[in-house]
Protein backbone atom coordinates (compact mmCIF):
# COMPACT_ATOMS: atom_id res chain seq x y z
CA UNK A 1 0.00 0.00 0.00
CA UNK A 2 1.25 3.35 -1.24
CA UNK A 3 2.12 5.65 2.13
CA UNK A 4 -0.55 9.07 1.92
CA UNK A 5 0.95 9.82 4.94
CA UNK A 6 -1.48 7.85 7.19
CA UNK A 7 1.63 6.64 9.09
CA UNK A 8 2.93 10.27 10.20
CA UNK A 9 -1.02 11.26 10.98
CA UNK A 10 -0.66 8.16 13.84
CA UNK A 11 2.52 9.18 14.95
CA UNK A 12 1.17 12.77 15.57
CA UNK A 13 -1.65 11.33 17.38
CA UNK A 14 0.25 9.39 20.02
CA UNK A 15 1.40 12.30 22.50
CA UNK A 16 -2.07 13.36 21.37
CA UNK A 17 -4.56 10.81 23.11
CA UNK A 18 -2.39 10.75 26.14
CA UNK A 19 -3.09 14.65 27.04
CA UNK A 20 -7.01 14.06 26.25
CA UNK A 21 -6.96 10.84 28.31
CA UNK A 22 -5.38 12.90 31.23
CA UNK A 23 -7.75 16.20 30.71
CA UNK A 24 -10.96 14.62 31.34
CA UNK A 25 -9.35 12.01 34.33
CA UNK A 26 -9.42 8.41 35.46
CA UNK A 27 -13.19 8.48 33.77
CA UNK A 28 -11.97 8.93 30.40
CA UNK A 29 -10.63 6.80 27.78
CA UNK A 30 -8.83 7.65 23.92
CA UNK A 31 -8.44 4.55 21.60
CA UNK A 32 -6.59 5.30 18.41
CA UNK A 33 -7.31 2.49 15.42
CA UNK A 34 -5.65 1.76 12.51
CA UNK A 35 -8.13 0.24 10.16
CA UNK A 36 -5.36 -1.06 8.09
CA UNK A 37 -4.63 -3.84 10.29
CA UNK A 38 -8.04 -5.56 9.65
CA UNK A 39 -9.45 -6.86 12.96
CA UNK A 40 -6.62 -6.04 15.43
CA UNK A 41 -6.95 -2.30 14.86
CA UNK A 42 -6.44 -0.90 17.83
CA UNK A 43 -2.49 0.40 17.66
CA UNK A 44 -2.85 2.94 21.10
CA UNK A 45 -5.02 3.35 23.88
CA UNK A 46 -4.57 5.67 26.49
CA UNK A 47 -7.58 5.35 29.73
CA UNK A 48 -9.41 2.66 30.92
CA UNK A 49 -13.15 2.48 30.25
CA UNK A 50 -13.84 -0.54 27.89
CA UNK A 51 -10.56 -2.60 28.78
CA UNK A 52 -9.19 -2.04 25.17
CA UNK A 53 -5.74 -2.73 24.73
CA UNK A 54 -3.24 -2.90 21.64
CA UNK A 55 -3.99 -5.53 18.82
CA UNK A 56 -7.48 -5.24 19.98
CA UNK A 57 -10.12 -5.58 17.46
CA UNK A 58 -12.48 -2.73 16.80
CA UNK A 59 -16.22 -2.66 17.19
CA UNK A 60 -19.92 -2.92 15.88
CA UNK A 61 -19.19 1.33 15.77
CA UNK A 62 -15.37 0.92 13.82
CA UNK A 63 -17.36 -1.93 11.36
CA UNK A 64 -20.18 0.85 10.86
CA UNK A 65 -17.46 3.73 9.97
CA UNK A 66 -15.63 1.21 7.51
CA UNK A 67 -19.04 0.41 5.97
CA UNK A 68 -19.47 4.15 4.95
CA UNK A 69 -15.99 4.01 3.78
CA UNK A 70 -14.64 7.71 2.85
CA UNK A 71 -17.89 8.89 3.16
CA UNK A 72 -17.96 8.86 7.21
CA UNK A 73 -18.36 11.54 9.27
CA UNK A 74 -18.02 12.42 12.51
CA UNK A 75 -19.59 10.65 15.09
CA UNK A 76 -20.17 12.82 18.34
CA UNK A 77 -21.49 12.38 21.98
CA UNK A 78 -23.51 8.88 21.12
CA UNK A 79 -24.26 7.09 23.95
CA UNK A 80 -23.49 3.16 24.40
CA UNK A 81 -23.89 -0.07 27.15
CA UNK A 82 -20.95 -2.30 27.81
CA UNK A 83 -21.89 -5.71 28.25
CA UNK A 84 -21.21 -4.98 31.68
CA UNK A 85 -23.81 -2.75 32.22
CA UNK A 86 -21.53 0.55 32.48
CA UNK A 87 -22.80 3.64 29.77
CA UNK A 88 -20.47 5.38 28.01
CA UNK A 89 -20.54 8.60 26.07
CA UNK A 90 -18.15 8.67 23.36
CA UNK A 91 -17.42 10.40 19.97
CA UNK A 92 -15.48 8.94 17.11
CA UNK A 93 -13.56 10.53 14.31
CA UNK A 94 -12.77 8.93 11.60
CA UNK A 95 -9.06 9.93 9.99
CA UNK A 96 -8.13 10.23 6.15
CA UNK A 97 -5.20 10.43 4.70
CA UNK A 98 -3.28 12.70 2.45
CA UNK A 99 -6.09 11.50 -0.85
CA UNK A 100 -9.20 11.62 1.69
CA UNK A 101 -9.36 7.90 2.36
CA UNK A 102 -10.40 6.58 5.69
CA UNK A 103 -7.56 4.74 7.35
CA UNK A 104 -8.74 5.08 11.00
CA UNK A 105 -10.18 6.55 13.71
CA UNK A 106 -9.74 7.98 16.64
CA UNK A 107 -11.99 7.21 19.52
CA UNK A 108 -12.95 9.28 22.89
CA UNK A 109 -14.58 7.26 25.77
CA UNK A 110 -16.11 8.58 28.87
CA UNK A 111 -18.06 6.38 31.67
CA UNK A 112 -21.21 8.80 32.45
CA UNK A 113 -22.18 5.72 34.20
CA UNK A 114 -22.53 7.18 38.06
CA UNK A 115 -24.20 10.45 35.92
CA UNK A 116 -26.82 8.31 34.29
CA UNK A 117 -28.03 6.63 37.23
CA UNK A 118 -28.31 9.99 39.08
CA UNK A 119 -30.13 10.88 35.74
CA UNK A 120 -32.47 8.10 35.69
CA UNK A 121 -33.25 8.27 39.12
CA UNK A 122 -34.36 11.95 38.58
CA UNK A 123 -35.95 10.80 35.34
CA UNK A 124 -38.32 7.97 37.26
CA UNK A 125 -39.02 10.39 40.48
CA UNK A 126 -40.61 12.98 37.55
CA UNK A 127 -42.45 9.86 35.83
CA UNK A 128 -40.87 9.65 32.95
CA UNK A 129 -39.43 6.41 31.35
CA UNK A 130 -35.76 5.53 31.39
CA UNK A 131 -34.42 5.56 27.82
CA UNK A 132 -32.84 2.51 26.60
CA UNK A 133 -28.98 2.52 25.35
CA UNK A 134 -27.72 0.34 22.86
CA UNK A 135 -24.76 -2.42 23.25
CA UNK A 136 -21.87 -2.37 22.33
CA UNK A 137 -19.14 -5.09 22.26
CA UNK A 138 -15.75 -4.07 23.02
CA UNK A 139 -13.66 -6.58 22.93
CA UNK A 140 -9.60 -7.28 21.97
CA UNK A 141 -11.15 -10.66 20.48
CA UNK A 142 -13.37 -9.34 16.94
CA UNK A 143 -14.93 -13.00 17.10
CA UNK A 144 -16.60 -11.52 20.13
CA UNK A 145 -18.03 -8.20 17.79
CA UNK A 146 -19.84 -10.80 15.21
CA UNK A 147 -21.29 -13.19 18.03
CA UNK A 148 -22.75 -10.12 19.33
CA UNK A 149 -23.78 -9.25 15.86
CA UNK A 150 -25.29 -12.70 15.10
CA UNK A 151 -27.01 -12.83 18.51
CA UNK A 152 -28.92 -9.97 17.53
CA UNK A 153 -30.36 -10.89 14.60
CA UNK A 154 -30.89 -14.21 16.57
CA UNK A 155 -33.14 -12.46 18.70
CA UNK A 156 -34.49 -10.28 16.35
CA UNK A 157 -35.60 -13.11 14.43
CA UNK A 158 -36.50 -15.51 16.73
CA UNK A 159 -34.69 -18.15 15.67
CA UNK A 160 -30.71 -19.93 15.53
CA UNK A 161 -29.17 -18.36 12.57
CA UNK A 162 -28.11 -22.53 11.60
CA UNK A 163 -32.22 -22.61 11.07
CA UNK A 164 -32.56 -20.58 8.79
CA UNK A 165 -33.59 -20.97 4.93
CA UNK A 166 -31.86 -20.02 2.02
CA UNK A 167 -33.55 -16.70 1.43
CA UNK A 168 -33.08 -15.92 5.33
CA UNK A 169 -30.09 -16.33 5.51
CA UNK A 170 -29.72 -14.38 2.08
CA UNK A 171 -31.57 -11.54 4.10
CA UNK A 172 -29.11 -12.27 7.52
CA UNK A 173 -25.82 -11.22 5.37
CA UNK A 174 -27.53 -8.56 3.68
CA UNK A 175 -27.85 -6.77 7.25
CA UNK A 176 -24.50 -7.96 8.35
CA UNK A 177 -23.03 -6.48 5.04
CA UNK A 178 -24.55 -2.93 5.52
CA UNK A 179 -23.22 -3.20 9.08
CA UNK A 180 -19.50 -3.36 7.89
CA UNK A 181 -19.04 -7.05 8.76
CA UNK A 182 -17.21 -8.29 5.44
CA UNK A 183 -14.70 -5.57 5.59
CA UNK A 184 -13.15 -7.03 8.17
CA UNK A 185 -11.00 -10.61 6.35
CA UNK A 186 -11.53 -13.22 9.09
CA UNK A 187 -15.24 -12.45 9.36
CA UNK A 188 -16.20 -15.34 6.84
CA UNK A 189 -15.19 -18.31 8.81
CA UNK A 190 -16.89 -17.14 12.35
CA UNK A 191 -19.87 -16.46 10.14
CA UNK A 192 -19.63 -19.67 8.74
CA UNK A 193 -19.40 -21.89 11.45
CA UNK A 194 -21.90 -20.28 13.10
CA UNK A 195 -24.60 -21.09 10.11
CA UNK A 196 -23.48 -24.27 9.81
CA UNK A 197 -22.40 -23.70 6.08
CA UNK A 198 -19.03 -23.75 3.77
CA UNK A 199 -16.75 -20.51 3.92
CA UNK A 200 -17.52 -20.91 -0.23
CA UNK A 201 -21.38 -21.14 0.40
CA UNK A 202 -21.08 -17.68 2.19
CA UNK A 203 -19.28 -16.05 -0.43
CA UNK A 204 -21.73 -17.26 -2.75
CA UNK A 205 -24.53 -16.23 -0.94
CA UNK A 206 -22.79 -12.84 0.40
CA UNK A 207 -22.52 -12.56 -3.85
CA UNK A 208 -25.97 -13.36 -4.48
CA UNK A 209 -27.52 -11.13 -1.76
CA UNK A 210 -25.46 -7.94 -3.22
CA UNK A 211 -26.99 -8.38 -6.46
CA UNK A 212 -30.43 -9.13 -4.78
CA UNK A 213 -30.66 -12.74 -6.24
CA UNK A 214 -33.45 -15.03 -4.69
CA UNK A 215 -33.43 -18.67 -3.44
CA UNK A 216 -35.88 -19.24 -6.59
CA UNK A 217 -32.39 -18.96 -8.70
CA UNK A 218 -30.88 -21.55 -6.83
CA UNK A 219 -32.51 -24.86 -6.83
CA UNK A 220 -30.87 -27.20 -4.85
CA UNK A 221 -31.82 -24.75 -2.23
CA UNK A 222 -27.93 -24.41 -0.62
Amino acid sequence: MTDTGADAILSALLPVINGLAATFGPTCEVVLHDYRRGEQSVVAVSGEVTGRKVGGALSEIGLAVLAQGDTAANDINYVTRTPDGRIVKSSTLPLRDSVGHVFGALCVNIDVTALRQAGDLLTALAGAPAAQVPVTTFSDDFLDVVDSLIRTEEMARGQPVGTLTRPERLALLRVLDQRGVFTVRNAVPRIAERLGVSRSAIYADLADSRKGTSAEHDPAGI
